[in-house]
């Protein structure tokens, strides 16, 4: 019965319910086991292999990562020549009128170019000549009257604290010193650094008046080759954005040039009043350095003639200080906006935030373009920016006057 029972429990084969046989085929090239042991299934094998795409990929992201620091690397190393070329295009749109005037009465537009460079140099060397002349004198009279200075104190000294002390002895101490060693090799050494950094700002300066120079004169071939490769509706966009930069810039350039006059004017006939010496190339100072040095030229410019007033007269200094204050109020109040109208007419709040951000990106040279630039970027934006009527309610809230609100009195 136990084996008639264990016989009858195994399943059927395809012979009958007697056979032994199992059910399912046995592979005689593999070991025996349980179905699901063995080989992988032919879908296993495909969702394992890498797809087509992927080393494709790989390759594309690395590509672009090593473009991307390739072109960090070469607008880093070009960061200055950029700066460079952004001044020279700004130098050629202020002086672009000028020269389109010119050529238009016959002249060629590389002569017209040439003699305003030559105008511009001499103006600025002129007053180079004037302020070094200036400083070298004045630091000539220090020089000589030093040694009187150094008694004076010297006797000061020994009045109030009663001690003995020489003007030859603190001399030769001095020369003695270690101090004086260290720092005249410092200086020595300091001659190569002075003279790199000259040649720099040579060949910077050199650089600058070379691609403003070619960016004036050839203005109308740069528009030209410009605008070829650009779609007829897009050049006329172009264009209009142009002339709206030459026209700001030069107005900016402009409106500052009349104001400078007119600062250096008022300056002059203070100094001349006043006795104070050199007061043609104080007045040319004060002039250029308060209107072309944005947000700290006013206090830059007038800290040179109230130290020289202060050598004649104390009370001279104080005269000059409150002078410069008083036109600085007239200026910002009454002349500027007057003359600033039509050219660059620019909110004072965003004029001081553009200068800020031209400060922070650029250095001193951002400080500079950054009005012009401001201005024209407004002035563009002006002219695509749909503008509509105010209606009756914004209108009324915004010309009435406010009431004031008296509040309760609480007892």
């Amino acid at each position: 019965m136990a084996a008639t029972d264990e016989t009858n429990d195994r399943p059927e084969g395809p012979q009958g319910a007697g056979n032994a046989t199992p059910a399912w085929p046995v592979d005689p090239g593999r070991s025996a086991g349980p179905p699901g042991g063995g080989r992988p299934a032919a879908g296993g094998a495909g969702a394992a292999r890498m797809p087509q795409w992927l080393p494709r990929a790989v390759v594309l992201v690395l590509a672009l990562v090593a473009c991307f620091q390739l072109g960090s690397w070469a607008f880093h190393q070009l960061i200055g020549l950029l700066i460079n070329i952004l001044i020279a295009f700004f130098l050629a749109l202020a002086i672009e009128p000028a020269v389109s005037r010119m050529a238009a009465r016959g002249m060629r537009r590389g002569l017209a170019t040439f003699l305003m460079f030559l105008g511009v140099f001499v103006a600025s060397a002129g007053f180079l000549t004037l302020l070094g002349s200036m400083l070298a004198g004045q630091i000539v009279e220090m020089v000589e009257g030093f040694p009187h200075y150094l008694d004076s104190v010297i006797d000061s000294i020994n009045r109030t604290f009663h001690t003995e002390l020489s003007r030859l002895e603190i001399q030769e101490s001095l020369l003695r010193s270690d101090w004086l060693r260290k720092y005249v090799q410092n200086s020595a050494t300091g001659v190569l650094d002075v003279s790199a950094t000259v040649l720099g700002a040579l060949f910077k300066l050199l650089t600058i008046g070379l691609f403003s120079f070619y960016f004036a004169a050839d203005g109308p071939r740069l528009r030209r080759a410009l605008c070829s490769v650009l779609p007829p509706a897009k050049q006329a966009e172009v264009l209009r954005a142009w002339e709206i930069a030459v026209t700001k810039t030069g107005g900016y350039l402009y409106s500052r040039g009349l104001m400078a006059l007119i600062s250096g004017i008022a300056h002059y006939i203070l100094l001349v009043i006043l006795g104070v010496p050199y007061a043609p190339a104080l007045a040319v100072w004060v002039g250029l350095v308060s209107q072309f040095i944005p947000t700290i030229g006013t206090y830059l410019a007038g800290a040179l003639p109230i130290l020289l007033a202060f050598t004649v007269n104390p009370w001279y200094a104080l005269y000059v200080l409150g002078f410069v204050v008083i036109y600085q109020q007239f200026e910002n109040y009454v002349l500027q906006p007057k003359l600033t109208s039509k050219t660059v007419d620019i909110h004072p709040a965003v004029a001081f935030g553009s200068v800020v951000a031209g400060t922070a990106l650029l250095g001193a040279v951002g400080a500079l373009i950054a009005i012009p630039a401001v201005a024209t970027l407004q002035a563009f934006l002006g002219a695509y920016v749909k503008r509509y009527e105010l209606t009756r309610d914004a209108e009324t809230s915004t010309s009435r006057p406010r009431r004031r609100v008296r509040l309760p009195r609480f007892r």
